[in-house]
């Protein structure tokens, strides 16, 4: 077994004789051989086998509003790492190099759970992040790098779609301190015919995460044109939101760019954005931005009680900061997240690292 090889968590043996995965929805039934559909976890002597424990497609200091996070120290720098593989099959994958690659040895560097937290110190993050691909498919690998990272003060942020069980969902989330999870669209068909998933499981992930943890979650929504754009399907997505996670949770929506399947559908227009950042403010969510455009305004952060301007971003350059011990400095009225009382001054670099 070489050091990118670990025995997986999540699974069972079926009374058939294959090795039954139990990590996420799919269910993957896998005879000695065989790997499961994110590609990463393979049946193996009657186990099931995580093949990229250790390895990465690269790691890089990003900053934390890139993941994105808003409310969770401003300002500050993430550790960023992935690997390849992905657990669902979005036609319209933003990062479709990395998810779907089956390169795993090729292009992946190597690091243990502890060098990469020691590395975070070093480089002075508040936090490392998972991402790129979803951590879900490499929990094992993720939940260690999470404790390695609370051993040395620094904390662990998980970007992710939440397409998890109920088993390994407790035990993922248990160790991390943030996660910016992402809802695609509030509409089955969207997700079964786009993503070859379902919709039901992502929105026990968000309410298991804002009723029964302490993980600060936002969410971010990619607008697609023509497929999860329109009025009503940006209605029913905020009344969810605002109903059953309540209205401090932020919610990002993002501009679609034409890739991997689905280069034939133009980029998101500006103003699709800012009409659905409208319709989730008027649903009564405090917490409305707009990703992958120029616009500070819908950027930014507003009190929610005064209207104040609490933290001023300009892409990823903070401005003015006025949010005090977690409060509008001009009400007083709390702000939901995390934030120290200066912002951080990392601003809009982004640094490949090597570890």
């Amino acid at each position: 077994m070489g050091n990118s090889d670990r025995i997986a968590r999540f699974w069972h043996l079926a009374e058939d004789g294959r090795v039954q995965c139990d990590l996420c929805p799919r269910g993957c039934a896998l005879n000695d051989g065989q790997r499961a559909f994110c590609f990463v976890r393979e049946a193996r002597d009657g186990e099931l086998h995580l093949t990229t424990y250790g390895r990465s497609t690269g790691f890089c200091l990003d900053p934390i509003e890139k993941k994105p996070l808003n409310h969770f120290y401003p300002g500050s720098s993430v550790l960023s790492f992935g690997t390849p593989g992905c657990n669902l099959g979005c036609k319209f994958c933003q990062n479709w190099t990395s998810s779907k690659s089956r390169r795993v040895e090729s292009m992946s560097a190597e690091a243990t759970p502890e060098a990469i937290a020691q590395a975070a110190v070093r480089a002075g993050s508040r936090s490392v992040a998972f991402t790129y691909n979803d951590p879900v498919i490499w929990a094992e690998y993720a939940i260690d790098t999470a404790k390695a990272c609370h051993d040395l003060g620094v904390k662990a942020v998980a970007v992710t779609a939440g397409y998890l069980t109920k088993q390994a969902r407790a035990e993922f989330f248990e160790h991390m301190d943030a996660a910016n999870v992402d809802l695609k669209a509030l509409d089955e068909d969207f997700y079964w015919h786009l993503s070859s998933a379902h919709l039901a499981p992502v929105l026990e992930t968000l309410e298991y995460l804002v009723q029964e943890t302490n993980v600060w979650l936002e969410l971010t929504n990619l607008v697609i044109p023509g497929h999860n754009d329109s009025h009503d399907q940006i209605a029913r997505l905020v009344d969810w939101v605002a109903k059953h996670l309540g209205p401090a949770v932020p919610l990002h929506f993002s501009a679609f760019h034409p890739d991997f399947k689905m280069t034939d559908v133009t980029h998101t227009p500006a103003q699709t954005l800012l009409r659905a950042r409208d319709q989730a403010l008027a649903a009564g969510l405090r917490y409305v931005y707009t990703g992958n455009v120029h616009d500070a305004k819908s950027q930014s952060t507003y009190c929610h009680s005064c209207g104040a301007l609490l933290i001023e971003r300009d892409w990823y350059e903070l401005g003015r900061y006025t949010v005090d011990a977690g409060a509008c400095r001009a009400c007083g009225c709390p702000v939901g997240g995390h934030f120290d009382d200066e912002a951080g001054s990392w601003g809009s670099r982004r640094a490949p690292l090597k570890i």
